[in-house]
């Protein structure tokens, strides 16, 4: 049962372009207890169907830019042929660490482009005021 929760949580994530896989090593990780390397290369499999999807809905909404995916993809597969190859070589614990850094980084951005908007919209609310 709690695949199937962690399925779908992960793919509406990934539906809406935010990182499906992310949250997907996560909650394999630490809810079933999944080793590191198995979880990462599960969030692979499920990258696929997941990815088709949301690029045949995108495509459908015009919202892709072509030029801009072929030449980041050309670059993405690149890197992941390197990355796949680092991770293969590095320890559960390190790796682990990593993407626990990954994630912090990724929260601490989040939270200071929401504390810039929020800043942003106060000063202008108090504009409007005078």
């Amino acid at each position: 049962m709690s695949e199937i929760l962690i399925g779908l949580v992960s793919g509406i994530v990934s539906g809406t372009g935010m990182g499906g896989g992310t949250i997907l090593i996560f909650l394999l990780s630490f809810l079933i207890g999944i080793e590191q390397h198995i979880a990462q290369a599960t969030n692979l499999i499920f990258f696929i169907p997941t990815s088709i999807v949301a690029i045949i809905v995108n495509l459908k909404n015009k919202n892709i830019d072509m030029k801009l995916a072929l030449f980041i993809s050309i670059f993405g597969i690149l890197g992941a042929i390197i990355g796949a190859n680092i991770s293969i070589h590095i320890d559960v614990g390190i790796l682990k660490k990593c993407f626990g850094v990954f994630l912090a980084t990724i929260a601490i951005h989040e939270i200071y482009s929401i504390f810039k908007i929020y800043i942003k919209q106060y000063k202008s609310n108090k504009k409007k005021r005078k």
